[in-house]
């Protein structure tokens, strides 16, 4: 007795190659951190730097010497002041112009309601004379 067999033809299927995906992992440097016991070697000099200037100061007689901030301080005080004038002077008559239109519009509506009332005095039956 013979096995049957049967003959499965091969047939070469393409595929498509799908390349890997790549992605950029962010790092950082990592922050070391020293020792606690960290103690400067033997026979070590300590490097002596030149001390920065004393900050001016504004001498006016009858008070003591004041002294004046750094010029970082002054630029940022001065930009905060400039942007502030400036913001109030532009937004000044756009809050004007709403001011005079939002309070013409309620006195319209006052004026109304009152008108309503009169005429609802004068039509009720009690205001009518017999």
């Amino acid at each position: 007795m013979e096995i049957p067999t049967i003959d499965i033809p091969v047939v070469e299927i393409n595929t498509v190659d799908i390349p890997l995906p790549k992605a950029e992992v962010p790092y950082y440097v990592p922050m070391v951190v020293p020792p606690s016991d960290l103690r400067e070697p033997e026979g070590a000099k300590p490097v002596k730097t030149a001390e920065p200037p004393p900050p001016p100061k504004l001498n006016l007689p009858p008070l003591p010497p004041i002294p004046i901030p750094s010029t970082e301080v002054l630029v940022t005080a001065a930009a905060a002041a400039v942007t502030a004038v400036a913001a109030t002077t532009v937004a000044q008559p756009i809050i004007e112009q709403i001011k005079k239109r939002l309070q013409k519009f309620l006195q319209g509506k006052i004026n109304k309601w009152k008108q309503n009332r009169q005429k609802r005095k004068e039509s009720s039956p009690s205001s009518k004379k017999m």
